[in-house]
């Protein structure tokens, strides 16, 4: 009988579910209706797509993005899952074809988008058949709260009336608790049925800079990103089309992506991006809904997103191979004025939400004391505990330089104060400028004593000056059309007693992005990952998909650090599941039986190796000695003194006696070698389980560099002892 960790490994390729997914899985497999929040990347598509192969009837997707469907069947189908979707973009005879195959009982997975479904014609093509599973992806989409409501998906309530006795599973990558509570009182959901991942992407490096000079910016950036694929978004068409022409012309590949394009075009260049046919997608938040391309190493933010929903979404987009990715917001006060003009043609409740939205965006930019991770993923509800994440422009920089900004500071709060505590920061800095700007004489604050005292900062500063107060604690700043400031009771307090303030004084001209991700790659082999790579854009071409839906760049990443030179030996690589082993794996081995006859190099067993004989003499038998010694009672120290080596050397030795098939009885003195904390040593061992003990380094920097290369010594001789027979 076939289970989910089955149909994961042989269908899919995977050993192991991601955080979460198992549990969802039970859930819908028991009958329940329920609630998934899962990042993206995090693995949502299994959630519905390893139940549909153990239910008896129809699993039906339900999902706004065309993209998303076509990119899914293609992926299902070269793992040998029946599935087709109906929607605009095929041509009537294709439509009627999969109506037929969905109509015969041949289908397991029906992709439509919500105003497909409602139609008298397929409710008429379900009437026949058994729905067991409807899954609503991007179930934000239900709640008016959400960043990107659309009505039509409140009409899915119907639906479900339409069938009880189908399971019902909603899916969203971002949603906080409040609409979280709206999805499932819309849906009619019991409370306890709700499953939230973290949201955590450690993977990404996050980093905000000043925008100052963005084309300058932006292909500085993209000189450290030779022949990688990443996504730039800019606010408008126009935008886009300049950006995008203008690194055409400093020869970058690069492609537009808007809505104001022609559908085939549009069509075109998303499509040459997915299968690294162009390196860059310049777009609008129009693109990337659905795109599950997995190498997408960088993302950059042009312009500021609306809202922190936006944000993650777009961020990501980037990194789903689990591999590094840099994620780069550009900022100026300057998008910030323009958004709100925008949101200022709204009216009510459309207003009101669009303003905290981009009220929470504007404060997560600012924020440059605090981790990046702290008020991103608290704004969806999580508690983010690590004081450093490692990962982010805050917490890699060097620690700030503070100077005494008291008499800046004064100057700019007694401004708010003399003001009337009624306009927003650019006012201020232009009445400390002495401006003659029509705002500023029809309000008479030229009267004011504070008008023209500020000179020697310019507005720039002035404004990065007023963003500190407001971090700090001095000013609280309201929505609106200008961002009201007024004092805080602290800010009163230090204005009264001239108490003295520290801070930054943000220099004329700000730095581009240092760019200091603690990441780094996986080691492997980067020449035999070219060749991967090429057999596998060869492949795809011939069967006219996405490069990714043959193997990921994480699979190929895995081929090039092992070296599989055996159908068995590639069934152990993460992706590879027997159906791809069939379809793709001989091409593949076939190139790294190539290049490893080539360059004298053997296969490296992934994970503990298999036991093998032990040596009778040479430096095998000293180890044999060693190891049976440990086992007797003898310390390490005992072992060193009497082989006159180095601790380094005894250690070594051990390793060899236990890769060997031994096992070490004495693990509690090894244990005493290592100071981790037990949390640290719980996640030393997860990632020797993720990566395999072959090489230290992939496991030095998934951990972040945290654990040093003596400590994993020794927890990778006790993960390995644990994983051998007594």
């Amino acid at each position: 009988m076939s289970t989910p960790a089955r149909i994961l490994k042989d269908t899919f390729g995977y050993n192991t579910f991601l955080p979460l997914q198992r549990e969802v899985i039970e859930n819908v497999l028991a009958g329940r209706d329920t609630l998934a929040i899962m990042p993206t990347g995090g693995g949502k598509s299994l959630c519905y797509q390893i139940p549909a192969l153990l239910l008896d009837g129809l699993t039906l997707v339900v999902s706004p993005l065309i993209a998303l469907m076509k990119d899914q069947v293609e992926q299902l189908r070269a793992n040998g899952v029946p599935a087709v979707y109906l929607n605009s973009s095929l041509s009537p005879e294709s439509y009627r074809e999969n109506m037929e195959w969905v109509r015969d009982g041949f289908v397991k997975l029906l992709y439509l988008a919500p105003e497909t479904l409602l139609t008298p014609r397929i409710f008429e093509l379900l009437s026949g058949l058994k729905l067991s599973l409807l899954t609503i992806d991007e179930a934000h989409c239900i709640s008016e709260w959400g960043h990107d409501f659309r009505p039509e998906y409140r009409q899915l309530v119907s639906v479900r009336q339409r069938y009880p006795e189908a399971v019902c599973l909603a899916l969203t990558a971002t949603a906080t608790p409040r609409v979280r509570s709206d999805i499932k009182n819309s849906l009619n959901f019991s409370q306890s049925n709700e499953f939230v991942a973290s949201f955590n992407r450690g993977n990404l490096y996050l980093e905000v800079v000043p925008k100052t000079d963005p084309i300058t910016q932006t292909t500085q950036f993209l000189k450290r990103f030779k022949d990688q694929s990443g996504i730039i978004y800019c606010f408008s068409r126009r935008q886009v089309d300049e950006l995008s022409a203008y690194l055409t012309s400093k020869g970058f590949s690069v492609r537009p992506y808007h809505a104001g394009l022609e559908d085939a075009e549009r069509r075109a260049n998303q499509e040459a991006f997915i299968r690294d046919d162009v390196q860059i997608i310049v777009a609008t938040i129009a693109f990337g809904m659905g795109i599950n391309k997995p190498n997408v190493r960088f993302v950059i933010h042009y312009d500021l997103p609306k809202s922190i929903e936006g944000y993650y979404q777009e961020i990501g987009r980037a990194g789903r191979d689990g591999l590094p990715a840099h994620c780069l917001l550009l900022y100026s006060y300057s998008d910030v004025a323009k958004l709100n003009y925008f949101i200022d043609q709204k009216e009510g409740q459309e207003r009101l939400i669009a303003s905290q939205h981009l009220d929470a965006m504007v404060r997560y930019a600012e924020d440059q004391l605090t981790c990046r991770r702290k008020p991103l993923l608290a704004y969806f509800g999580e508690d983010y505990t690590a004081e450093n994440c490692k990962n982010c422009d805050n917490c890699t920089a060097a620690p700030p330089e503070l100077s005494d900004i008291t008499i800046p500071a004064q100057k700019f709060l007694s401004c708010v104060v003399r003001t009337g505590e009624r306009f927003g920061a650019g006012h201020i800095a232009a009445v400390l400028l002495g401006s003659g700007a029509k705002k500023v004489l029809s309000h008479e604050h030229e009267k004011l004593s504070t008008y023209g005292i500020g000179t020697e900062l310019t507005q720039k500063q002035w404004m990065h000056l007023s963003r500190q107060l407001v971090q700090l604690g001095y000013l609280d700043q309201q929505g609106g059309s200008f961002r009201t400031l007024s004092l805080t009771p602290r800010g009163r307090d230090v204005l009264k007693k001239r108490t003295t303030i520290m801070g930054q004084l943000q220099e004329a001209d700000a730095a581009a992005g240092s760019g200091k991700a603690s990441k780094t790659e996986v080691k492997y082999n980067h020449a035999l990952f070219a060749l991967l790579r090429r057999k596998r854009k060869e492949l795809a071409d011939a069967l006219e998909v996405p490069p990714y839906v043959i193997f990921s760049d994480r699979t190929l990443v895995e081929m090039c650090a092992y070296y599989p030179q055996s159908p068995e030996s590639l069934l152990n690589i993460s992706g590879v599941g027997q159906i791809k082993l069939e379809k793709f794996g001989e091409p593949f081995l076939e190139v790294i039986r190539n290049y490893c006859q080539k360059h004298n190099l053997r296969e490296k067993e992934k994970g503990s190796p298999r036991p093998q004989p032990r040596p009778k003499n040479g430096s095998g038998g000293r180890t044999t000695l060693i190891g049976e010694a440990f086992n007797s009672g003898e310390s390490i120290q005992d072992l060193m003194e009497q082989y006159q080596v180095r601790r380094r050397t005894i250690l070594n030795h051990l390793l060899k006696f236990v890769t060997a098939g031994n096992s070490l009885q004495n693990s509690g003195e090894l244990s005493t070698l290592t100071s981790v904390s037990p949390g640290e040593r719980q996640a030393v061992m997860q990632a020797f389980e993720e990566l395999g003990t072959d090489y230290l380094k992939p496991v030095f920097d998934q951990l972040g560099g945290t654990i040093n290369y003596d400590e994993l010594k020794v927890l990778r001789l006790l993960y390995l002892n644990k994983r051998n027979p007594s």
